[in-house]
């Protein structure tokens, strides 16, 4: 059935109506200077005035058709492109709901194998504080994925008014890294941060830390290494600010470095590896970077060979 009707694909009926229209004006061209050439022979023979068969408007008339068709054309293509980009959202949100979808599904069936189990069997104090462990894992991560969800739908609404507070960024990292060790605990953590300057801003601690934590723990949930390892170092030139992570991670291909920050967006769907999450994360970095002014950039040298995210901010911050 669908193979009987390809010629209904929106981009078939696209190309069909725009040439339908170009030949329509081009016939509707050469017709009318044939008629014209043929009342002027008319005309010459019968020896009639020019000015009362054929009058200077008749050429305005023509031109003022062709703008319009012009116009229709724009408008089709605007139609078209529009479409397409409704057909793309449509389909990214379908796998951002099955991705969502999967993410709370996950540790919701994981802590109910683990209540089960403790409620059919009898454990020992070791193997349920290991179970324990296992749980609180899950509900971070499930309360994780409601509140970015959440969390999103403020800053996206404007309802989000932030609370922001003038912080070194350096105390910021330092404090961050240790307050979520636990979180990143399998992952090597290498610092380097200048002691002799100063990086003041005004940050909301809330939704920074929101952003650190994302990029921190992409490096170690999308790492095939042996060792995960992330660097992170905070410079300042030329009048900005720059906060970068790098890591040796699984990489990204060099065109997908800026599709990533779209929303619902992932990079290799069909890999396990690479498809898991709900496709909001970078989206809400981007989103919290502009918050505070500054954005985020994304750069590697390919798949296999890591990833570098880097935030930029202006060395003054005009947030008030």
């Amino acid at each position: 059935m669908r193979q009987s009707r390809w010629f209904f694909h929106p981009v078939l009926v696209f190309i069909g109506s725009i040439l339908a229209l170009m030949a329509s004006l081009f016939l509707y061209i050469y017709w009318y200077i044939e008629i014209s050439s043929g009342l002027k022979r008319l005309m010459e023979r019968f020896d009639l005035d020019a000015q009362q068969v054929l009058t200077a408007e008749t050429w305005m008339v023509i031109l003022v058709l062709s703008t319009l068709v012009g116009i229709i054309l724009l408008g089709i293509f605007i139609i078209f492109v529009y479409n397409l980009k409704t057909v793309r959202l449509y389909r990214l949100q379908n796998n951002f709901i099955n991705n969502f979808t999967h993410e709370l599904k996950t540790p919701v069936t994981s802590l109910r194998l683990y209540l089960e189990t403790f409620q059919k069997h009898s454990l020992p104090r070791e193997s349920q504080l290991k179970y324990i462990d296992y749980m609180i894992q899950d509900a971070v991560r499930l309360n994780t994925t409601i509140n970015s969800i959440l969390d999103l739908a403020r800053i996206e609404s404007g309802s989000y008014a932030g609370n922001f507070v003038m912080k070194d960024l350096r105390d910021a990292m330092t404090e961050f890294l240790d307050r979520n060790a636990h979180l990143i605990e399998n992952c090597r953590i290498d610092t380097d941060f200048p002691k002799d300057q100063a990086f003041l801003y005004r940050i909301d601690p809330v939704m920074f830390d929101m952003m650190i934590l994302n990029l921190v723990t992409n490096a170690a949930k999308y790492n095939k290494s042996d060792w995960p390892t992330l660097s992170v170092r905070l410079t300042s030139r030329r009048g900005r600010i720059f906060l970068s992570f790098e890591d040796n991670g699984i990489g990204i291909e060099k065109r997908e470095c800026r599709r990533i920050f779209r929303k619902f967006y992932q990079v290799g769907q069909s890999d396990d590896m690479t498809a898991r999450g709900s496709g909001i994360g970078l989206y809400l970095c981007q989103y919290i970077a502009r918050l505070h002014g500054g954005r985020l950039t994304a750069q590697s040298e390919g798949l296999g060979k890591g990833s570098r995210f880097t935030l930029s901010l202006p060395d003054k911050n005009v947030l008030g």
